[in-house]
């Protein structure tokens, strides 16, 4: 049946560095040529939309109150995404256009936590153009503390999409075993993991979450050379002063619902890595194992799951 079949495609592509307008037409044109391809759905990685913060263990991240540190900074926050303002829209008119559904990694620089802080989300837009859940990362990973803020449990959602409930998370949140059983016992077959890039975060845990969950574990990274940051970067003479030559060489990959390869990880190629996935599969790996079915003890462990956004204000009218 058609409806069991899902033509997929791993944008991995390396952003036009903290430039979200020549990024976000960069984002576009492989939309565009995704759907020429006939494709259904299209993830891009972790903060693509303008760019991960290399900047931080490049340049002695950690020193309080560095005019350095400052400046780059705001210019990483000049150029996040600010969904409220129709920041994503084009994005949007796109997917509606080609009825293809998008699972994107952006820098938000959310309203409804005033408007200054910035957060790596993870959007979902729906075939219909509609954006369905915004994933603040619940947890930046180390040095990512110094410069992104920690989200909440809102964008713990599924979708569905033809036979398939779609989930995702962002980069080492994946690691975190309740954030990913929340979205299994929501019915989640098809999980999104995004990262900033590199086959050292994706070789291991897309088999291990496929395995767990038996459901398909879509990694997608992103590309990162020492040439790609702009000339007009702040201080750019002191990132590329310790820069290696690679900072994200990809490593986006596919498993199956056993935990075995489809897609083993692709290494410093840029473009649409497409695959079609059978959701039968899905139900044949959940024969012998249901990690929130039969194979599961609710009356014993239970999971409970805030997902209230939050915010510093609560308003009565």
């Amino acid at each position: 049946m058609k409806d069991q079949l899902l033509k997929v495609a791993l944008a991995q592509i390396s952003p036009i560095w903290s430039d979200k307008t020549a990024t976000l037409k960069k984002v576009e044109h492989y939309i565009v040529e995704a759907a020429s391809k006939k494709v259904e759905l299209i993830v891009f990685g972790e903060t693509l939309l303008p760019g991960y913060p290399f900047w931080v263990t490049l340049t002695d991240g950690a020193q309080f109150n560095s005019t350095i540190q400052k400046e780059l900074h705001a210019h990483y926050a000049h150029n996040a995404i600010i969904i409220e303002k129709g920041d994503l829209d084009s994005i949007c008119n796109l997917a509606e256009k080609h009825k293809i559904a998008i699972y994107i990694g952006i820098l938000e620089r959310p309203q409804d936590r005033g408007g200054h802080s910035v957060y790596a989300s993870l959007v979902y837009i729906n075939e219909l153009g509609e954006i369905k859940s915004v994933h603040r990362k619940l947890q930046p990973t180390y040095e990512e503390r110094l410069t992104w803020a920690p989200g909440d449990g809102n964008g713990l959602l599924v979708h569905p999409l033809k036979a398939f409930t779609l989930g995702g998370l962002n980069c080492w949140e994946n690691w975190m075993p309740l954030p990913r059983a929340a979205l299994y016992g929501q019915g989640e077959n098809l999980h999104v993991a995004v990262w900033p890039g590199s086959d050292y975060n994706t070789k291991d845990i897309t088999r291990f979450i496929a395995r767990e969950s038996r459901s398909y574990v879509i990694s997608v990274s992103s590309l990162m050379k020492k040439e790609d940051f702009p000339t007009d970067t702040p201080h750019l003479d002191k990132i590329l002063m310790n820069a290696p030559d690679i900072l994200s060489n990809g490593g986006s990959c596919i498993a199956g619902p056993d935990g075995e390869w489809i897609l083993e990880p692709v290494l410093h190629q840029e473009g649409l890595l497409i695959e079609i996935l059978d959701f039968n599969r899905v139900l044949q790996e959940s024969q012998n194992f249901d990690p929130v079915g039969h194979y599961s003890r609710p009356d014993v462990t239970q999971l409970h799951i805030n997902r209230e956004r939050q915010s510093t204000l609560k308003f009565k009218e």
